[in-house]
């Protein structure tokens, strides 16, 4: 199953000389969202998922769009159910989810601009989606362990440490950390401006004086003397090449420090997300605020922050629940 930023050619899978087939019928639903004003990250993702369905087709000798039928499409369902990942494991519900519903999409699509006589997907039910909380969160002591991790010796140290300051401070996503510019960042004002950040939403955040610290010294110590040609344009991080990061490379960047730190937690740029959300929560932050400041459209998204930060609600049992410890009594394990 392919996967983002594998290195493969970023085009529909399949013959794209048919205008008929589904490479090319493909190409214009991506083009056309495109036109719609959808992000990059978001036509890329879909082209991800839908060449998965488009290479499974190719498999099985389907290569227009009027050839699949819904038990077709409910034959490829049951296969993202059996696949099963180089480690072993079945697929999560969810990606399951993410792999069916752009494909619904570009169905309903083809049936409105009539290159199908009728949308097989309409009546393609979907796995139910499956309510978990994130799985690591760190402590505010293991955030400063992993942010001690970076080599300030290294130009490039000091560059790691100011992302992660900055990932930990706005509590950013990691392409909006990958799309900053300089001028998003207002030092004057602590705030940071988020451009089109998830559904093309722009934003402005508060950063801390600490992180807006680790900025100003990156770009007067390091971003100079990553500049190559001009290359990288007002992109605030750049790589050691002197250009803008990529998803992965910043993931991998990331993902490294937190391994380094061997605190028993996985992760990478999200993590500081959760993180930095959960503590704040803990600490009395309205879940309204920190709904703006994660840039999410709806309250129910924030609010398994909420489930998260356990401490509140763990303080509150031990003040209140009956069942509390009478020292006058000695232990189980004292009892003769």
């Amino acid at each position: 199953m392919p996967k983002k930023g594998d290195g493969k050619p970023r085009h529909p899978h399949g013959d794209s000389a048919d205008p008929n087939g589904m490479a090319a019928l493909c190409q214009a639903y991506l083009t056309w969202l495109k036109v719609k004003n959808y992000s990059g990250v978001t036509v890329d993702r879909r082209l991800d998922l839908l060449n998965c369905f488009l290479r499974w087709a190719d498999d099985r000798g389907l290569t227009k769009p009027g050839e699949v039928t819904k038990p077709i499409l409910e034959r490829y369902q049951r296969w993202l159910y059996a696949y099963r990942k180089p480690n072993g494991e079945p697929l999560a519900f969810a990606t399951q989810i993410n792999y069916l519903a752009p494909l619904r999409c570009w169905f309903k699509w083809l049936a409105r601009q009539n290159h199908i006589v009728y949308n097989p997907a309409s009546e393609i039910d979907l796995p139910k989606r499956p309510h978990t909380l994130p799985r690591n969160v760190m402590s505010a002591e293991e955030v400063e362990i992993v942010l001690s991790q970076p080599d300030l010796s290294d130009p490039l140290g000091v560059r790691d440490r100011a992302i992660m300051e900055t990932l930990y401070s706005t509590a950013m996503r990691r392409f909006e950390a990958v799309n900053l510019i300089l001028s998003d960042v207002d030092r004057s004002r602590g705030v940071v401006l988020i451009r089109a950040g998830k559904g093309q939403r722009d934003r402005v955040v508060p950063v801390g004086e600490r992180a807006v610290g680790w900025i100003d010294k990156y770009m007067t110590q390091v971003r100079p003397k990553l500049l190559i040609g001009g290359q990288a344009g007002q992109t605030l991080f750049l790589t050691n090449l002197g250009e803008p990061f990529t998803l992965d490379r910043m993931s991998d960047m990331v993902a490294g420090y937190i391994t380094a730190a061997e605190i028993g937690k996985k992760g990478s740029c999200h993590l500081f997300r959760h993180t930095a959300a959960t503590l704040m929560l803990e600490a009395g932050a309205d879940v309204r605020l920190i709904q703006v400041l994660l840039g999410h459209a709806n309250l129910s998204t924030t609010q398994i922050y909420t489930q998260v930060s356990i401490k509140l609600l763990k303080d509150v049992h031990t003040a209140t629940h009956p069942a509390k410890v009478d020292h006058s009594i000695p232990p189980p394990d004292a009892v003769n």
